[in-house]
């Protein structure tokens, strides 16, 4: 387990001041009410939102008066995952917004984690996150795609961060979840842990928030890398398509937060397929 010190413990989140309209959510892919995208990439106009369970892409209903919170009809209470249709400098904007409008000041700001500088050849591909009014948001994805680093054709990278319990690294790592702290607690303490055992993986080493920051490998379906560690008091996770790319982590690899400042060099592409439902 994490030290008791630790301050990856349950809490944190945020509520919107101009954030993307919500509705209920239907079954997986269903799209929600639009989010305005002003003028984002010539098209202007509203884009729409789909939103889903966060731990198995389900159907989420939202509160009525016999529930105060969102829910998964398998998972029961939950806090739903928002992915906008198309991804641009406008609808980036809004997200952030999203984020950052939660007055709830007891409860520290989710990041909203990008590689910073991007690298060579890669775009962002979608950006998400997961709350609703009651519970402000807890969990913020963005997705990125590019050369693999060791060649061989496309690669994308999705970046989690959430509070514990959400369960949305969890559900792109293609594994159950909702947290990895079993996992971690096993291959920071368990036997075989240690250098020079055969069974030894090293962290990877990147920096976070201007902080080094160790990711350890955890367990995911196969045609993917799943990484997992601690930043700012809530779980970051790193997922990797084909499970190859996870040798990008190995390079010299910054995570900024959008939510503190949104480069305007950002390059946006196509939406990515895994955010938007095909994991």
């Amino acid at each position: 387990m994490w030290p008791a010190a630790s301050p990856c413990t349950p809490g944190s989140g945020r509520t919107p001041a101009r954030r993307p309209p919500e509705t209920s959510a239907g079954g997986r892919g269903e799209t929600a009410a639009p989010l305005d995208a002003g003028g984002d990439g010539g098209h202007g106009g509203d884009v729409s939102v789909v939103v889903s369970c966060p731990r198995c892409a389900g159907q989420v209903r939202p509160p009525d008066l016999m529930h105060p919170e969102s829910r998964c009809v398998r998972c029961g209470p939950v806090a739903p995952l928002h992915v906008p249709e198309r991804i641009g400098t406008e609808i980036m904007a809004s997200v952030v917004d999203r984020v950052l409008a939660d007055e709830k000041a007891e409860r520290p700001t989710v990041p909203l984690w990008c590689p910073w500088p991007l690298p060579t050849g890669w775009t962002v591909t979608g950006v998400g996150w997961a709350g609703d009014d009651a519970s402000g948001v807890r969990a913020t994805a963005l997705a990125c795609a590019g050369p693999a680093p060791l060649g061989g054709g496309p690669a994308e990278l999705l970046l989690v961060a959430e509070e514990p319990g959400v369960g949305l690294g969890a559900r792109f790592a293609g594994v159950s979840g909702p947290d990895p702290g079993p996992e971690l607690a096993e291959a920071l303490t368990g036997p075989g842990a240690g250098p020079g055992h055969p069974e030894h993986v090293e962290p990877a080493r990147i920096r976070v928030g201007g902080h080094p920051t160790p990711l350890w490998l955890v367990n995911s379906a196969a045609d993917r890398s799943a990484y997992a560690g601690e930043a700012r008091g809530m779980w970051l996770h790193a997922i990797a398509w084909p499970a190859s790319a996870g040798h990008l982590l190995a390079e010299d690899v910054v995570l900024h937060d959008l939510s503190e400042w949104t480069p305007p060099e950002l390059v946006y592409g196509a939406p990515s397929p895994n955010l938007h439902g095909r994991a």
